[in-house]
């Protein structure tokens, strides 16, 4: 039998920890990436759903403004139909209420009767230096004293509610006042904009929607 060299009989302990030191560093990155990868999916998905919330609530009180309804009554009486805006802010950022009578579908499975025309506020809560946009809504003809509050989009940086008055942008509107919906002088333009801004990686991002109501005298 051939006799081993003693430079074949196996790995120093220099080696074995050479070999476990790349190891926890190939580990390590790998490890690294992986999580980077989760994180950044994580965050997509975030970004996605709130994309997907936000579009769902603008488009929603576009309808709502395009429905909005007013009568003119001639009378100093006020009118159960209107439409409100409210300049305010919370922590300096604006954080509008906009109030409005508009048309809505009955909702099926309820014992009483629906008129088919509800009362709307959108307005901003603060929570933990949080802003939350809520909703509410209650029949016209409702006698019903509780109103329930949805919230309709969480963690945003500002709700911003703005009136065309003929000549320039106003941040605040009440029928019982200016006697009247907001109305563009152009035709097919917009009388009411309403711009929601959140936070996107840190930064952040506006989006804006202008709607006319098309339904009050």
């Amino acid at each position: 039998m051939f006799g081993m060299s003693r430079n074949s009989s196996g790995f120093t302990l220099l080696e074995v920890l050479i070999a476990v030191v790349l190891l926890g560093i190939l580990s390590a990155a790998l490890y690294g990436s992986y999580f980077g990868v989760i994180r950044a999916r994580d965050r997509a998905s975030s970004g996605m759903e709130s994309r997907r919330e936000l579009g769902a609530t603008l488009d929603l009180i576009r309808r709502e403004i395009s429905s909005a309804q007013f009568i003119r009554n001639g009378t100093n009486e006020l009118h159960p139909l209107k439409f409100v805006v409210e300049d305010r802010d919370s922590f300096g950022a604006p954080a509008s209420t906009l109030t409005l009578t508009t048309l809505a579908p009955p909702t099926s499975g309820l014992t009483r009767g629906e008129s088919g025309i509800v009362i709307v506020t959108y307005h901003v809560v603060e929570k933990d230096k949080k802003l939350s946009l809520r909703r509410q809504e209650r029949d016209l003809f409702s006698e019903e004293s509780t109103v329930i509050d949805y919230p309709q989009m969480e963690q945003i940086s500002s709700f911003l509610v703005e009136c065309y008055d003929g000549s320039r942008w106003v941040k605040s509107w009440d029928t019982a006042i200016n006697g009247g919906l907001p109305r563009s002088a152009a035709v097919g333009s917009g009388s009411v904009r309403v711009t929601v801004q959140i936070i996107e990686e840190g930064k952040p991002v506006e989006f804006t929607i202008l709607s006319a109501p098309r339904i009050g005298l």
